[in-house]
């Protein structure tokens, strides 16, 4: 279970980090004022008085087979505080708010500190009352000696944990019915103490007894889960009736499989994966790849002292965006995940779902452009309004009342040049075009970035 488990953990990784840090990557940034939005389980004594929670509740079906155990790994974020001080001329070291260092600039920070909750058991044992596993953290301090770029010592970090309680209690029961199936609860909860005169207190000071990011790997074998987006006709009763709070089921690990589930604070598909694009870890998954990249890259050196001495895991990305060479950001330009199904031949596709095209040989992709010859989006031409348009064609802007975004908008009436007559694999006919008075025109056209309108949503010009 432990490869099943180290599959899914590529997912679980980016969940357990997700808004770990935000672009700019800075401590004194505005979107890092705010952190961790995403699984935390406070304190149930601080908690009754706020929005936040103090447990998790997974519901979800599974088909045990005999004998089968079932593997359980709560995961999250343990928050330390970290405090910067500097080494004064007596020899004391005192609490500043920043350590200037050649590099990097050490300022106050919580960082997350990884942990890990196993715990395995048979399914028989699961049934009337469960079996609840308790887990402890205790309040620990370290300290970190800092040194100038000359050896000398000039401060030290010193970061403090607060113990954290907690549980786990896994409950089992089987479905009505002819089926094997079992209906599988596992609830997470926060039990760390919180006095009266604590509850006044801040979400900040709260933080460091919760459990930030916390989700389930759950493992079966033998046997396996049922999908609770997808079931079986004759589970889909059962799987509406499941209740998840604060949590999310879906089967992860390697695709085709159903022995692993994901229980996860934010909604995710079966069988989910990072982008094969995607570069590293960069903790803000609200921004585009691509974008975050060079505006990474584009920091200041300055900011880039900063992010670096605000937590390591931003020092990472800092580094990683300024030797990114530019074939592995060119690969970030975007990619069309719907044309998998023909794009690439696979272990589990079969060969009669290759498209019967004339001349198409076995070992081509169909839509490779050298495997058909009949189009080209520069000589390409259509009729529009009885006129044939092509590139070089002046074309008025009409964009369709239907399906037009709210940018679209603006570029109503707008005289535009057609740049390429595209056909789409559907057989529908795109016109990218560029806008007359553009001041970026020539940059459109050097990256390709065109706008893109049907011919319905365009009038034909005479050309200049």
């Amino acid at each position: 279970m432990e490869a099943r488990f180290a599959v899914a953990r590529q997912v679980a990784d980016a969940v357990l980090f997700e808004g770990y840090v935000l672009y700019p990557y800075r401590a004194s940034a505005a979107k890092n004022k705010l952190r961790w939005q995403f699984g935390v389980l406070v304190p149930p004594g601080w908690g009754a008085e706020s929005e936040e929670h103090s447990f998790q509740r997974t519901e979800c079906l599974m088909e045990p087979r005999s004998g089968a155990r079932l593997s359980v790994e709560l995961r999250f974020l343990h928050a330390q505080r970290r405090v910067v001080q500097r080494l004064a001329p007596g020899g004391e070291f005192e609490t500043v708010a920043e350590l200037e260092l050649p590099d990097r600039v050490l300022v106050p920070w919580d960082e997350g500190a990884e942990e890990r909750v196993t715990h395995v058991v048979a399914v028989d044992e699961l049934q009337g009352d469960g079996v609840t596993v308790p887990f402890s953290r205790p309040a620990r301090e370290e300290t970190e000696l800092v040194h100038d770029a000359d050896g000398l010592l000039v401060g030290r970090l010193v970061r403090r944990c607060e113990e954290i309680n907690g549980r786990v209690r896994l409950t089992a029961s089987p479905l009505e019915g002819p089926y094997a199936a079992m209906r599988l609860t596992a609830t997470v909860e926060n039990t760390s103490p919180w006095t009266a005169d604590e509850g006044a207190a801040d979400r900040d000071a709260a933080l460091p007894r919760s459990l930030v990011a916390a989700h389930l790997l759950l493992g079966l074998a033998p046997g396996s889960f049922l999908s609770m987006t997808d079931p079986p006709e004759w589970a889909s009763g059962a799987v509406a009736s499941c209740r998840n709070e604060h949590a999310w089921p879906v089967l992860a690990g390697e695709p085709g499989r159903s022995d692993v589930i994901l229980s996860s604070p934010i909604i995710l598909e079966d069988h989910p994966a990072i982008a094969p694009e995607s570069p590293g870890a960069l903790y803000d998954a609200l921004e585009i790849d691509e974008i975050l990249a060079l505006r990474t890259a584009a920091l200041t050196d300055q900011e880039k002292r900063e992010a670096r001495g605000t937590d390591r895991r931003a020092a990472e990305v800092i580094d990683l965006a300024d030797s990114m060479p530019p074939e592995v950001l060119e690969r970030l330009h975007g990619a069309v995940r719907s044309l998998r199904e023909v794009t690439g031949p696979g272990p589990a596709e079969p060969a009669d779902l290759t498209p019967d095209v004339p001349g198409l040989r076995p070992d081509t992709p169909w839509w490779d452009p050298e495997s058909d010859r009949s189009v080209d989006p520069v000589t390409d031409r259509i009729i529009v309004d009885g006129q044939s348009i092509g590139a070089g064609s002046r074309v008025l802007l009409r964009p369709g009342l239907r399906r037009t975004d709210a940018q679209d908008l603006f570029l109503q009436g707008r005289s535009a040049h057609v740049e390429a007559v595209l056909h789409d694999v559907d057989g529908g006919v795109h016109l990218a075009v560029t806008v007359e008075g553009d001041p970026g025109v020539d940059i459109r056209r050097a990256q390709g970035r065109f706008l893109y309108f049907q011919p319905d949503e365009v009038a034909p010009l005479e050309d200049a």
